[in-house]
Order: C-alpha cells, then structure tokens, then sequence
C-alpha cells in the first residue's frame, strides 16, 4: 500500500540508531547534526503473533508477514520552515508520508551533544512543532488568498471554504497543531487534500536510557502529559539497548537478555505495530497449504478492495468473499472444522473486512 511513518526530531535524540534497529538498512549514525540528509527507507516487517499461529495449524510451505514503511528523515533545527539546515527538503520529505514518529531525547548523557546544550524533550517537540507549524501556515495563507477571490463573487461553496481556512489559519497562529481542528466532513476532504504537516497523527517517541526502559523518568512524565493534552500516543524506548537486543541471531539469547532488562519483548516490535494502528491499517489472512500470508488494508475496506489488495483483477471480478474470524479458526483447528461448526459467512460486495479476518475470494474476470 506504500503508506509511510515518517521518523523526526531535532538532531542527536536517536532517529537514526532506531531507525536502523527497526530494518535491515543502516542508516549513518554519528554524534553531530545533519549526519543524516537523505531520507532512509526501511520496509519493515510487522510481527504479529496470529501469523504465527496460523501457520502452526495450516503448516502451509511459505509464511508472509505484512509490512510497513518506516522512513529516517534528517534531524530539523530552528529556521527549517525559512530553509535553515536544508529545512525545505526535510519539510518536503515529511509531507510525503502518512504519519509522524516523533522521537524526543528522554535521557541525560554529557557524551552525546545536544543541539540545545541541555535535554528538554517539550522544549525539542515545540521547536519542531513551530517549524512545522509555519510550514503549514505558508500553505493555508496560499490557498486561503485564492480561495477569497471566489468568495467576493458570492459564490456559496468558496465562502464556505473560506471560513474553513480562516478557522486553520487562527489554529496555526495560536500555535496549535492542524489536527486539533474539528472538521464536517466535506473539511476532512479539504484537510486531506491539503497534506499539511501537522494534520498528520502523532506517536511520540521518548528514547531513554537503560535504567528507564521500564518505568520511564523525569522526562517521559513531561512527555505524557503533554501527549495526554493533545489526545497522542506515547511509547518509551531505548534505542542504544535496541541495537544490542538486535545483535542477537539466537533466539534464546536475546529472551535472557530481555528477562533481565525486565521486558517481555523487544521496543521495536511494539513500535512497529504501533506504526502500523497510527497509519489506521488493519490485517486480514489468507490461509492455505502453499501460503500464510498477512495483508494490509485500510479501516473500513469493503471486501472488493482487500480482494484487489492481492490482485486488480479479484475486485474487478469480485463475485463473494468466504471469511472465518481468527478466533473461530483457532478454536476448531482448520477450515473444514469452522464450516461444519457453521461459522464460515458468505459476505458481499458491502461487507466491511474486520481486523483478523481469514478470507478466501470467489471472482470472474
């Protein structure tokens, strides 16, 4: 589906030694701003434990997980919305993502240089958000002007859209981010169509230090509090110790190695699963003995767009779906198991795929 979660931050709080723990891409890390430029793209894989499960019950010759996409964009700085530090393309590359990874530095360490010379995560995120912010307000200042010209005509619509742009722009000017803005929903059209920066959700990141990986700190408080006020999630994570856990080839290695941080499993994978609910995406299955396989849609597909999802032609020629729930699979045991029980539906064209959902597609092309 090639929808992206874009990672920001200022320079230094840890984008790139994630991002490199999140995929098999290695990303340049190094203690000093602007280290990266390019955007890094990792297609990463989404664990999901059903998978594993299914393929358990089916034994079927191949398994294949769905995927996500993670993009590393260069650390901004103050002045980025006027092109400081190359700010035009980094802003640029954050707009054609889908979501925001917002990584704060959450941890004390006189080896490691702050842009700032000293760790406050809300200082960093409003530094971003301003920069963000006057981006967006260049853009809605633009549109607003042309759309005033067709107002003074009368014309009913443009007076409408006007008032809708008058709203964001005193948002932006009060320095709050365009996602707080009720919408109707012909504004949620416009808002999309308007790609603004800080439309986009928000996870906020707090990179930690070892001894606060569990519980958090001082600073992850901050930060969920904040995040509290704004309605946004927030995930803790240390991305030094994320490399370590990643050193581990043996499975067995790398659970000791978690029993005795005292986590269950490793921060990557509870982000990228939390990437993958922020971009609003849910998995449906396939399930036979050549392949096991995850798929992606969007919340609120019909059953023709998860068929063509696999194929063009299998929503073209969409005829019916056959679906079985995850958890009815899982209890009888196989697909002959859940028809005899009478749990297999027969769904049509307006039929809404559930996350879990098993399904097999009839078509004619």
């Amino acid at each position: 589906m090639a929808l992206q979660c874009g990672i920001v931050g200022l320079p230094n709080v840890g984008k790139s030694t994630l991002f490199n723990c999140l995929s098999n891409a290695k990303a340049q890390s190094a203690n000093f701003p602007f280290c990266t430029i390019e955007p890094n793209l990792g297609i990463i894989t989404v664990p999901d434990p059903r998978l594993n499960k299914l393929a358990e019950l089916v034994q079927p010759q191949n398994v294949l997980p769905t995927t996500v996409e993670i993009v590393d964009i260069a650390g901004l700085v103050k002045g980025a919305s006027k092109g400081e530090g190359l700010g035009n393309k980094f802003l640029g590359n954050i707009r054609t993502t889908d979501a925001i990874l917002h990584v704060l530095r959450c941890f004390d360490d006189d080896n490691i240089i702050h842009v700032d010379g000293s760790v406050d995560p809300i200082r960093d995120k409003e530094v971003i958000d301003m920069e963000l912010q006057l981006k967006d307000l260049e853009s809605v200042v633009a549109k607003r002007d042309k759309i005033s010209k067709a107002a003074r005509t009368g014309d009913k619509v443009a007076i409408k859209e006007l008032e809708f742009f008058d709203r964001l722009k005193a948002l932006l000017l009060r320095g709050e981010n365009a996602r707080k803005l009720e919408l109707d929903d012909a504004e949620v059209i416009m808002m999309k169509e308007l790609q603004l920066l800080t439309s986009k959700p928000v996870l906020y990141v707090c990179n930690v230090d070892e001894s606060s990986v569990v519980s958090g700190n001082k600073y992850v408080d901050e930060v969920r509090k904040m995040a509290d006020s704004e309605g946004a999630r927030v995930l803790v994570i240390g991305a030094s110790i994320e490399s370590d856990i990643a050193e581990f080839d043996d499975l067995e290695e790398r659970s000791m190695f978690l029993d005795d941080l005292g986590l269950e499993e490793a921060g990557v994978a509870k982000l990228i699963r939390t990437a993958y609910e922020l971009l609003d995406l849910h998995t449906y299955f396939t399930a036979g003995v050549k392949e096991v396989r995850a798929w992606t849609v969007r919340k609120g597909s019909k059953a023709p767009q998860a068929a063509g999802v696999i194929h063009t032609d299998f929503e073209k020629g969409f005829i019916r779906a056959e679906v079985m729930g995850y958890n009815d699979f899982v209890n009888y045991g196989s697909e002959n198991a859940v028809k005899e029980a009478g749990k297999l539906s027969v769904e049509g064209k307006e039929y809404i795929v559930k996350d879990g959902d098993i399904m097999h597609f009839r078509f004619n092309v």
